[in-house]
């Protein structure tokens, strides 16, 4: 599976470090920038890639890093086929990944110790969806809704 990565100038150290850990675990990460610490940068610059890069990419996944998660988070949800959400503990990511099939994981760098942020990503990387009736019955309205929304 290929792991996207994106972040802007508050979440640069932490995907930097992410990036390692990753590919030292044998993921295949692709950076999706920001490549340089820029204080001027935008977010939008980077989750943007990283959103339309899983969505035409069935079975990746994006990481998203800035200072509050949320902005990312904003961005990744504009993009048809991005569930995106913004992880807060490790229980909340399994619960996104096994009920709503989240695939874009969105994180607070601000906050975030990297110890937190790569037990995180680990879950919502090894986490598989759960099949359950409710859950695909949800997901198919949440699908609906998208495609009537634009």
């Amino acid at each position: 599976m290929k792991v996207y990565l994106g972040a802007d100038h508050r979440g640069f150290d932490a995907k930097e470090s992410l990036k390692s850990y990753l590919s030292e675990k044998g993921w295949t990460v692709i950076d999706e920038g920001a490549l340089t610490k820029e204080p001027t940068d935008d977010y939008p610059d980077f989750a943007y890639p990283v959103a339309k890069a899983v969505a035409e990419e069935p079975g990746s996944r994006g990481v998203l890093l800035c200072g509050s998660g949320m902005g990312m988070d904003v961005v990744a949800n504009k993009v048809r086929g991005v569930r995106a959400t913004v992880g807060y503990s490790k229980d909340a990511i399994i619960h996104a990944r096994a009920h709503d099939d989240i695939n874009v994981l969105t994180l607070a760098a601000d906050v975030l110790s990297a110890k937190e942020i790569g037990e995180f990503v680990e879950s919502f990387l090894e986490t598989p969806l759960d099949p359950g009736e409710r859950h695909m019955r949800r997901l198919k309205k949440i699908e609906e809704i998208e495609n009537n929304e634009r």
